[in-house]
């Protein structure tokens, strides 16, 4: 298994989006509740887009490459015959002085296939996260979490994550 780095290169967007940024949508949607679908998912090359628009500097992807014959970190996710089954994706959040704590990296989307749940790949691809975090001299990893995805809570969890806040959600007819 290696994890390489996604650039931020159409041809290696293009295959992301479509070997797991989707089937983890998709599988989210099956898992959560309140996860809806806009019928845009299955529009690779809309996404593509949308993705290398938000790729900046402070935003770092890594999927994860099962089978490859090319064992290499430098072989584009677009060139490898391996089989593209997690990712992970964080950014860097900034704080201001006044809050006097280091600045954070965010865990954003974070997805291992079904069949290689349980295999360590998910702990390697937060590993990879964590390093980034160091790298950047961050103090600590935080993330999102549907309250109902319990596999993902208690991965969390298991990894030593703790809750800090509650982000609740009210559509805007009930005020």
């Amino acid at each position: 298994m290696d994890i390489r780095p996604l650039p931020a290169e159409a041809a290696a967007v293009r295959r992301y989006v479509a070997d797991v940024w989707q089937p983890y949508h998709e599988d989210l949607a099956d898992a959560v509740e309140g996860h809806a679908l806009a019928d845009a998912i299955t529009d690779v090359e809309a996404n593509t887009e949308w993705w290398l628009d938000h790729m900046d500097e402070d935003f770092r992807a890594w999927v994860a490459v099962a089978g490859a014959d090319d064992e290499s970190a430098d072989v584009s996710p677009a060139d490898t015959d391996g089989e593209l089954v997690g990712f992970i994706t964080t950014s860097i959040d900034e704080c201001p002085p006044v809050f006097g704590r280091s600045d954070w990296l965010l865990v954003g989307d974070f997805y291992v296939r079904e069949n290689y749940r349980g295999s360590g790949l998910a702990r390697e691809l937060m590993e990879q996260a964590a390093t980034r975090a160091r790298e950047a001299d961050c103090g600590a990893l935080e993330l999102n979490v549907d309250v109902d995805n319990d596999r993902a809570l208690a991965f969390y969890e298991k990894m030593g994550f703790e809750p800090r806040r509650y982000r609740m959600h009210l559509d805007i007819d009930g005020v």
